[in-house]
């Protein structure tokens, strides 16, 4: 991650360069290659208050930017709450992110969202089974997938809806759950 610090009309103080770099390396943990620059300017602001200071993160992200502005009287807590802040906003990206990329996942014959399939083969024992698609594909299911039934309640045969992603070993159900006459 690329970091650049500003300190405009005072001068930057160690303790403050060592919290941000703190913080940074936080989000780095967090955010692995997710946040590509990090632009943090610390300004003093004598126009705001007396004696006021304003905090601005500007963070980019892939086809996104995000600003989080905090004003108040000390640094290191506005360093520490827009810091918070902009956690909390990039994990609602990267969940946004999450949730339309599983819906990118959905294999090429299985539509994004749910669809509809045939319960063709059960593994009881070995809590798994497979879905057969309309166009023949087969979708392996875990029992952990399955939603409002269980394994005891499905039989060969059955129709089901679900959604599938693409898994390890291709494509398997997200969820399971029986279809709604």
């Amino acid at each position: 991650m690329e970091l650049k610090i500003e300190a405009r009309n005072l001068d930057m103080r160690k303790g403050w360069q060592e919290k941000i770099e703190e913080e940074r390396d936080k989000l780095i943990r967090h955010y692995a290659n997710f946040v590509l620059h990090l632009r943090v300017t610390i300004e003093a602001t004598p126009g705001y208050r007396e004696g006021g200071y304003e905090v601005r993160l500007v963070a980019s992200v892939p086809n996104d930017t995000v600003v989080v502005k905090r004003w108040g009287e000390k640094v290191r807590p506005l360093l520490v709450e827009a810091f918070d802040v902009l956690g909390l906003r990039l994990k609602e990206i990267v969940r946004k992110k999450q949730k339309n990329h599983k819906g990118a996942r959905v294999t090429g014959a299985v539509p994004a969202g749910e669809t509809s399939g045939t319960i063709r083969r059960l593994f009881p024992h070995e809590s798994y089974g497979f879905i057969e698609t309309p166009d023949n594909q087969e979708i392996f299911f875990h029992e952990n997938s399955l939603r409002d039934i269980s394994m005891g309640d499905l039989s060969e045969g059955d129709e089901v809806m679900f959604a599938a992603v693409e898994g390890d070993k291709g494509p398997q159900a997200m969820w399971v759950k029986a279809e709604r006459a």
